[in-house]
């Protein structure tokens, strides 16, 4: 981003000091020391001062009161900040000073849209001039106060012989000369570019009805209206590409012509403005170059940094400067953040990194957060995340810390297997909530719900960390399992339990594998793969009758018999869950039990032997009490619904599902409830209650659309164009309700079922 003055410029007076600026008045404004404090300065007789003027090597170099930059080509995408900002500066406003401070991460935009809020005040005649001054926060030898206001004195056209020493009586001088042009009928504008600190800034607050604008990488509170600038959107991102490349060569059409490549590009910058920058001049370099190449290069996450520098600006030395702003400790943790494997991170989890208490821990991630290094969640507060680029820049401290000998590689592998370690247990513990064994761990979840909520949060951490070695995979493989079922994640549940299975496998743990290839069995008949299925489940029954205990044994032939119903193996799946029940009554496992007599009167019931299944699922129910489990005996109610529907009982299937319905809303089973919702509305269509059977297949609809559980929406689409049908409706409605289902079916990678509801609709 152009426009800053050199860092190693002495501060020398620059422009003309008499030029007028826009709608200034026609008499030029002389130097007025009214109300300045020249303590320590000695007069002379004549009215002139004898001083020491000191001026460090990186003094700041103010432009001309009409000498504020251009924004560089492609400036896009800041209209929200640009009106933020405008509402800050306009003369109007009444509601505190003029003086907006603009905070973000370095290479975010702050200087371009600072320089763009100037330009825009001043067309609107709201400013007569704008003094610019860059503080060099960043660099090793930031600006001083003292220093800025000498610049800006000299600007204003205060002689260097004029000028007080450091001190109040500056600071004086300074409010005086803009009180002196405030009274010649002049509105100023003053622009604090990359301060670093309050200090900075605080003594070049303009008096008056004058404005100020204030960049910074940090969150300078204190001065005015806080407005943090984030990343482009990414249809901007790509304009400011497209832009740069043109204003390089009108003739450069590769955003044209390579238009997925272009926003390829954009992500692998982040949509940093800088970044962009660097790489529409990089690609300027090489105009023969395509985009593809150029995205492929910054794809390679190792070296993104590597190519995001032009040899004039780079995104590293950027962040090598933000980095060295910090103390140690602060330091320290930053790295230590690229070691987890998510997303974002828990206070809780950055603790166990850190080895530190949590409340000093979320100090560090704060001061973090405040360096925009990190981002805290708005929503929820006590999660924190990294930018990729900077997550990159991370990755490339913590590496370049670990190759400094074999102490702080140690620190960082401790660092490393504490996080995951933490992941470990808590997903242990709060798994105990959802087993059958109904044995919950308090000491880190108070209940089902908080145990849930804690696995949404983490999902995507623990998903990762079950990639990183074998201990990870067994544990989480098994631990994550019945959450991801419950909420309907079957491609990452299909993951985890490979992990675990392959883990299982290669530290030769015949009782886990058995257990692995059991709980591989279920995902994939929940994906209804179900020749895959019998052979996981086939292979989990042979492994466990050779050195199992009963429990196992009997779980293998459950779960063998559920895939033996949906391949309409019936009597062989009859035959497993009978096998099943007596090696739980064996076991005297009451909670297996209710499985084994649910399972059993599911496979009754296709065989249509209704009464038997009746009896099995109210068998089951009543020993649902023992010890209560509200989730499985909501699966044994909507069950139990179903056998008294084939009955022709419908008030009471009615009254199953309704009860269902309730048990899995207290779960938070979204599946549970549509499947739920779906039987009812079969039962309300049989009673000829067809408004309340639509109301609930539509509700069943949704449900199952956002658990994208496409067979069983096809399902639920079915049933509500058969309820459209018997209720008379409009013939094109029942017709879209089959397309629906159609579409769903085909989704599914059911295409006999899509061709028959496609048949329906061809025929309604």
């Amino acid at each position: 981003m152009g426009g800053k003055s050199g860092a190693k410029r002495k501060g020398k007076k620059s422009g003309n000091p008499q030029k007028r600026g826009q709608g200034r008045p026609a008499g030029g404004v002389r130097n007025d020391y009214r109300g300045a404090d020249f303590a320590n300065s000695h007069v002379v007789a004549n009215g002139t001062m004898a001083v020491k003027t000191y001026v460090q090597q990186y003094a700041p170099v103010p432009t001309a009161l009409d000498a504020l930059p251009q924004p560089p080509a492609g400036f896009t995408g800041r209209e929200d900040d640009l009106a933020y900002i405008l509402g800050v500066l306009d003369p109007d406003r009444t509601d505190g000073p003029a003086v907006a401070v603009l905070s973000g991460w370095g290479g975010v935009g702050k200087t371009t849209l600072a320089y763009a809020s100037g330009h825009a005040a001043q067309e609107r005649g709201w400013y007569t001039g704008v003094l610019l001054v860059d503080l060099h926060g960043y660099d090793p030898y930031p600006a001083q106060a003292e220093d800025a206001l000498e610049a800006l004195l000299r600007s204003l056209g205060v002689r260097p012989e004029h000028l007080p020493p450091p001190g109040a009586g500056r600071e004086a001088l300074y409010r005086s000369q803009l009180n002196a042009r405030q009274e010649a009928g002049e509105r100023l504008l003053v622009v604090a570019d990359n301060a670093s600190a309050v200090a900075q800034v605080q003594p070049l607050l303009p008096p008056g009805h004058h404005g100020m604008l204030v960049t910074s990488r940090h969150r300078l509170t204190g001065l005015g209206r806080m407005r943090t600038v984030n990343s482009l959107q990414p249809e901007d991102a790509v304009a400011l590409l497209e832009a740069a490349l043109k204003n390089n060569d009108p003739d450069d059409v590769r955003v044209e012509q390579e238009p997925e490549a272009a926003e390829r590009v954009a992500s692998a910058c982040g949509y940093l403005p800088l970044a962009l920058q660097i790489t529409a001049a990089l690609l300027a370099q090489d105009p023969g170059q395509p985009l593809t190449e150029r995205a492929d290069a910054l794809g390679d996450a190792e070296g993104i940094l590597d190519g995001l520098s032009d040899g004039e600006r780079s995104l590293r030395t950027m962040f090598d400067q933000s980095l060295e702003r910090l103390s140690l400790q602060e330091q320290d943790l930053f790295r230590q953040l690229s070691l987890n494997p998510g997303p974002d991170i828990s206070t809780a989890a950055a603790s166990a990194l850190a080895d530190q208490p949590q409340p000093a821990t979320e100090r560090l991630l704060a001061r973090l957060a405040v360096s925009h290094l990190i981002e805290r969640n708005q929503v929820a507060r006590d999660r924190w995340q990294m930018h990729d680029l900077l997550r990159a820049y991370a990755n490339e401290q913590a590496a370049a810390a670990v190759e400094r000998g074999r102490a702080p590689r140690r620190r960082y592998e401790q660092a490393h297997e504490r996080l995951i370690d933490h992941y470990v247990q808590h997903a242990k513990a709060a798994d105990t909530y959802f087993r059958l064994s109904g044995n919950a761990e308090t000491s880190r979840f108070r209940d089902q719900g908080q145990a849930l909520a804690w696995f949404d949060a983490e999902r995507e951490n623990l998903i990762a960390a079950a990639h990183i070695g074998l201990r990870a995979g067994l544990d989480l493989g098994f631990a994550l399992g019945s959450y991801l079922h419950r909420r309907r994640r079957l491609q990452d549940l299909v993951v985890v339990r490979a992990l675990a299975l392959n883990a299982s496998q290669t530290i030769s743990d015949t009782d886990r594998t058995a257990g692995a290839w059991n709980n591989l069995g279920v995902v994939l008949r929940e994906l209804r793969r179900f020749d895959e299925s019998l052979d996981a489940h086939q292979k989990a029954l042979r492994l466990s009758q050779q050195n199992s205990g009963i429990h196992n044994q009997a779980t293998a032939w459950d779960n063998l018999g559920s895939t033996l119903q949906e391949l309409r193996r019936l009597d062989e799946a009859l035959h497993a869950h009978q096998t099943a029940l007596s090696l739980r009554h064996r076991a005297g496992n009451i909670r297996g039990q209710v499985s084994a007599w649910n399972n059993l009167g599911l496979a009754l019931r296709g065989l249509r032997r209704f009464d038997e299944a009746l009896h099995a699922h109210q068998t089951a129910l009543s020993l649902c009490q023992q010890p209560r489990n509200t989730h499985q005996e909501a699966t044994v109610w909507n069950n139990l619904g179903l056998a008294l529907q084939e009955l022709g009982r419908l008030d009471e299937a009615l009254l199953a599902y309704g009860t269902a319905r309730g048990f899995f809303e207290q779960t938070e089973d979204i599946h549970g409830v549509a499947t739920s919702n779906y039987n009812l509305s079969t039962a309300y269509r049989g009673l000829g209650r067809f408004d309340e059977a639509l109301a609930a297949g539509r509700l069943a609809v949704d449900m199952l659309t956002t658990t994208q559980d496409w067979f069983r929406t096809g399902e639920a689409w079915g049933a509500v164009a058969t309820t459209l049908s018997a209720a008379a409706t409009d013939p094109s409605q029942v017709r879209e309700a089959w397309e629906q289902s159609a579409a769903a079916y085909t989704r599914a990678g059911a295409d006999e079922k899509a061709a028959a509801s496609q048949t329906n609709a061809d025929d309604s």
